[in-house]
């Protein structure tokens, strides 16, 4: 008889090696090689000149609607999601232990039920008196939701199948699920994706909607193979800290509606309640005197603009110890670029100064347009004089030290005139006609000198 194959599967990639290694080649991961069980392979020929079913080739012609979306009656889920779940999509969410997703989910769920949908939640963690005293805990102990405590898919998909199709399916997580068609145990890459697979089919083929809970890893990026993300329709992200009282939820992928839109929410006793005006959120009370070393960005977020604070403090060094720079909430190697662009163009001496910057109220910030708020909080810190309390500022930074123009100003500008900014300092070219009074500058240079008083 011959021996069965051994095949070590990463459960961070999801490659495959015919040995055990410490180390994962093509991701570099250390000790993620689990030993499964091969893939079967039910032919090794195959004939392509027939057998097969033919399948309906159609044209790119034709007139297709958006599909219906099924409000949740959330507004700020909703607009993550794009308006609203869609029938027979599969969505993944994502996000720390403790962060609030089943408690989400679960107001999710029964605001639907309420509403009279067919909505079941399957939790593979927690028992289903547990789950009963969290909707109690919300109020929703009266929502008629349909609750198990199951980790077979198969068992699963026979309880739903039977009756009407749901409207709303969600499991939690995706990782404690066990498909008996593949050998290994829940959590593994095989049966993640084993499992995810027959959900979503089935979510398909009934048309439910179904939420998939997944595990985060120790870095903030979804547990299990790559694959899982590109099977679903949806991946939505639920960042924040357990320590502060606010979450963001944002949408990294949609196949129905736009990327990078965001739900903010507030952790309270009766659950996640929703935070209707997100920049009043992340902003400080800014009447009366104003720190030196803040700065207010209007921020991106999808469609939508949000208006956040960035906070600078410098610490100058009288010994030879070498600086700090410490980031909260932005990316540590763009810091680094202005500071050298402020040394190098501006004429600052940062390079023995400690430098420490975060983000307020917990945000995190990709959009490069914040580099000209950065700027402005490190040399208002620096030398100790405020920028004007009622500006907002953004703008992308050169290595040449030019100010280059950002997308979407038009919508920063109207959104920081509605919660009552009256001035804007941005590029010279992105200067669009607007009823907020503009400070233009071409060069870094120029806004540094204008705000240290020099020449």
């Amino acid at each position: 008889m011959a021996k069965a194959r051994r095949i070590y599967t990463c459960q961070s990639c999801g490659a495959q090696a015919n040995r055990w290694q410490g180390q994962c080649v093509d991701c570099g991961e250390w000790n993620t090689l689990v030993e499964e069980a091969p893939a079967t392979v039910f032919s090794q020929k195959h004939d392509l000149s027939g057998g097969g079913q033919p399948i309906l080739i159609e044209t790119l012609s034709g007139s297709e609607s958006m599909p219906a979306r099924m409000a949740t009656g959330i507004a700020e889920f909703d607009t993550a999601v794009g308006g609203g779940l869609v029938a027979g999509s599969a969505s993944l969410i994502g996000g720390d232990p403790g962060i609030g997703k089943s408690t989400l989910l679960l107001q999710v769920a029964a605001r639907l039920a309420l509403a009279g949908k067919r909505v079941a939640y399957v939790s593979g963690e927690e028992a289903a008196g547990q789950v009963r005293l969290r909707a109690q805990r919300l109020g929703f102990a009266d929502a008629p939701v349909t609750l198990a405590s199951a980790t077979s898919v198969r068992d699963i998909l026979t309880t739903f199948a039977a009756g009407s199709p749901l409207d709303l399916l969600v499991i939690d997580s995706i990782q404690t699920m066990h498909s008996d068609l593949i050998e290994g145990a829940p959590g593994t890459v095989s049966q993640v994706r084993a499992s995810a697979q027959e959900l979503i089919r089935f979510a398909k083929e009934r048309g439910t909607a179904l939420v998939l809970v997944g595990h985060v890893t120790k870095d903030g990026s979804l547990a299990g193979p790559r694959v899982l993300e590109h099977m679903v329709d949806t991946v939505l992200a639920f960042e924040g800290e357990r320590s502060h009282q606010y979450r963001i939820l944002r949408s990294v992928k949609n196949r129905f509606g736009g990327t990078d839109e965001i739900g903010v929410f507030a952790m309270a006793a009766e659950g996640l309640t929703e935070v209707s005006n997100p920049s009043a959120l992340f902003l400080t009370d800014r009447h009366g005197d104003v720190p030196p070393g803040t700065a207010v960005f209007p921020a991106m977020e999808g469609t939508r603009p949000v208006l956040v604070e960035i906070q600078a403090l410098t610490l100058r060094l009288s010994s030879g110890a070498t600086p700090r720079r410490a980031v909260v909430g932005w990316d540590s190697g763009r810091l680094a670029m202005i500071l050298a662009v402020l040394e190098a163009r501006c004429g600052l001496s940062l390079s023995a100064a400690e430098v420490y910057l975060n983000v307020a109220g917990g945000y995190r910030l990709a959009d490069p347009a914040a580099d000209l708020a950065v700027a402005g909080a490190i040399v208002s810190a620096f030398a100790e004089r405020p920028l004007p309390a009622d500006a907002v500022l953004f703008g992308e930074i050169a290595l040449s030290g030019d100010l280059r123009p950002v997308a979407h100003a038009p919508l920063r500008l109207r959104e920081s005139t509605k919660l009552g900014f009256g001035r804007a300092i941005i590029p010279a070219s992105a200067a669009p006609e607007a009823t907020i009074r503009l400070e233009t500058h071409d060069r870094l240079a120029g806004f540094v000198d204008r705000l240290l008083g020099r020449g």
